[in-house]
């Protein structure tokens, strides 16, 4: 993979941020209104909001997804993450995830949480060998498919 390159939005990759994150939330799980609106509309609620949109690119095609969304001052929720599916255990998730690691610490943002199902093991560990430590969920969440809550400390 020393050809993968990770870039931030454009809106030429917009529809691949759908249809990568669609594929495993619907072969997972059910697709939830809060989805729909990120994914439809990635520039309302990600970027005009301050946050990222990070995009694994191998042979000029989208191959892995993962969003940062800025929910209080200095604290991103990492969501979105994907990888397609033919090239998951290749390392494009821990890439995505290292460079949105480096944008927070760029933007001083002192925490990164994320949201995710504890039956998505592969996923699980790669936050945990991040660094990534589990949290209490609240009941607040916003997506009813969530159980499990990870945070990664970067600053005070």
């Amino acid at each position: 993979m020393d050809n993968l390159r990770i870039v931030p939005f454009h809106i030429e990759y917009k529809s691949a941020f759908e249809k990568l994150n669609r594929e495993w939330i619907e072969e997972y799980f059910v697709m939830e209104q809060e989805d729909l609106k990120t994914l439809q509309d990635p520039e309302s609620y990600v970027i005009k909001k301050g946050g990222e949109i990070f995009f694994a690119i191998l042979e000029e095609n989208v191959v892995g997804t993962a969003a940062l969304i800025p929910t209080a001052e200095n604290v991103f929720e990492l969501a979105k993450m994907s990888v397609r599916k033919n090239l998951q255990g290749n390392g494009i998730g821990k890439k995505l995830l290292k460079r949105c690691i480096e944008f927070s610490k760029e933007r001083k943002v002192r925490e990164i949480f994320l949201i995710t199902n504890d039956s998505l093991k592969p996923a699980l560990n790669l936050y945990l060998s991040s660094g990534f430590v589990l949290n209490e969920l609240n009941d607040d969440e916003r997506y009813d498919r969530g159980n499990t809550k990870m945070s990664l400390i970067l600053g005070e």
